[in-house]
């Protein structure tokens, strides 16, 4: 099975006229390639996935793994609040040719962490495809406990990671401590700290317009060159920190895409775009920041 390691994009969707634009598309998977990425995920929290149809979903899925043509690995986000409709975004992945799974928390049902856990098995069981669990209690309004993770590791062979988004180090590294599970970062701010306590990598946002620079950090920390990882943590973060900050994800990054010519600067609702102070503010930060 696929192993998660190094640096993955969490790719946006791009619209124009209010239809998934595929050109656009094809630039964005070149961009991520070209930039030496280690794996592109599309139709995550970043992707907009909320606001896709389920066509839109399987075709923006298809497109990618066709895109990619095995030059790198496409991880589907397949995720869902119902186990049902999440098995079958799972089976469709698979069917399609996707190399792994990111399967988000079941959201806004609230469900207890017995039927997180019977949630995950019904998926795990359904498909042989590496699952990466995708904890981001801030969005779901639920947390994959520790305790969950570890039982869902070890039922079954197909969980092999998990993307920590819950915005802590500790927790982190008692999960680490706790099961044989590979993490990730979900945060862009914290992977080289993550890094630091044994993560694997980081299933980024900044990567979208930054491939080089994300894959220079998670290399050298890999290689444990902890000095090089801090260098380009700092080049990094410095930019991450201020376009994170302009609004909620995935509004910044995808308007910077626009401004830099890979999409049109276009959302659906209820997703809108930036104020007009806050644009001025990244094109701002755009001339400022130099990354590739």
């Amino acid at each position: 099975m696929h192993t998660f390691r190094g640096a993955y994009t969490a790719l946006i969707t791009p619209f124009q006229g209010g239809k998934v634009d595929y050109a656009a598309l094809e630039r964005l998977v070149e961009h991520q390639i070209a930039g030496g990425i280690d794996g592109i995920v599309p139709c995550g929290t970043t992707g907009e996935s909320p606001t896709l149809s389920m066509d839109e979903h399987h075709q923006v899925v298809e497109r990618v793994i066709r895109l990619a043509n095995k030059r790198v690995p496409v991880i589907a986000g397949a995720g869902s609040n119902s186990t049902a409709e999440a098995v079958r975004l799972s089976t469709h992945a698979a069917e399609a040719g996707a190399d792994g799974l990111l399967l988000v928390a079941p959201y806004y049902n609230k469900p207890p962490q017995e039927g997180i856990f019977r949630h995950y098995c019904e998926i795990a069981r359904a498909v042989d495809l590496p699952i990466m669990l995708y904890n981001i209690p801030g969005r779901c309004g639920v947390e994959i406990a520790p305790q969950t993770i570890k039982r869902l590791c070890e039922a079954h062979e197909n969980i092999t990671a998990v993307k920590h988004a819950t915005g802590g180090v500790a927790d982190a590294s008692a999960l680490i401590e706790m099961c044989d599970i590979t993490l990730l970062s979900g945060d862009d701010p914290i992977t080289l700290a993550l890094m630091s306590i044994g993560a694997a990598g980081v299933v980024s946002v900044l990567s979208n317009l930054a491939p080089k620079s994300v894959k220079r950090l998670t290399e050298a920390a890999l290689s444990g060159d902890f000095a090089a990882a801090r260098a380009a943590h700092d080049r990094v973060n410095a930019f991450g920190r201020e376009l994170l900050s302009l609004s909620v994800n995935p509004i910044p990054i995808k308007t910077a895409m626009a401004i830099r010519g890979f999409c049109a600067e276009e959302f659906r609702l209820p997703l809108c775009p930036l104020d007009a102070e806050c644009r001025r503010r990244l094109e701002n930060l755009l001339e400022r920041h130099d990354l590739d």
